[in-house]
């Protein structure tokens, strides 16, 4: 664990996801978690921009090739894709987006810090063939599919301080 990743503050998942401790009573990277909880939240609002934020924010405490990283650039992929679509009817520039948030996020564990990956990277398949698909769609979170609240939208504004 890096000490630059821990936070006390960020509480225990529903479940037992990959990067939860349980032994420890911690997330291996708490840090990873508040971003993921925080650009779901943001995705699912549809505010693709905040999200994407929030997860290349968190990526630049990983090294290229570690999980972590192959998971929040792959997050980071997967809200920018979104954004072109909805925001500048882009569906051309969504599908190459998503195409390597699939590259990224293929590694990465089933449930990865409380993130149904299998249902995400299944998402984007389908957007790819058909770009309608993705509008609407929300990521699932520890077994939701929670929006954003006044917190995740301070999160993403302190950010960009």
């Amino acid at each position: 664990m890096d000490d630059h990743t821990r936070d006390p503050s960020v509480a225990p998942p529903a479940g037992n996801p990959t990067g939860w401790e349980p032994s420890a009573g911690r997330w291996e990277h708490a840090t990873l978690r508040r971003a993921t909880v925080h650009g779901v939240r943001l995705f699912n609002d549809g505010a693709f921009h905040e999200s994407h934020d929030c997860f290349e924010d968190e990526w630049y405490n990983y090294g290229n090739g570690s999980t972590e990283s192959r998971f929040l650039h792959g997050m980071v992929q997967v809200a920018a894709g979104a954004y072109k679509r909805v925001d500048f009817e882009n569906d051309s520039g969504m599908r190459s987006l998503f195409e390597t948030a699939l590259q990224y996020l293929r590694p990465v564990p089933d449930d990865y810090y409380g993130v149904d990956v299998p249902v995400v990277r299944t998402a984007l398949t389908n957007a790819l063939a058909e770009p309608d698909r993705i509008d609407g769609w929300r990521i699932p979170l520890d077994g939701e599919c929670p929006v954003a609240r006044a917190i995740d939208e301070e999160y993403a504004a302190a950010l960009e301080d």
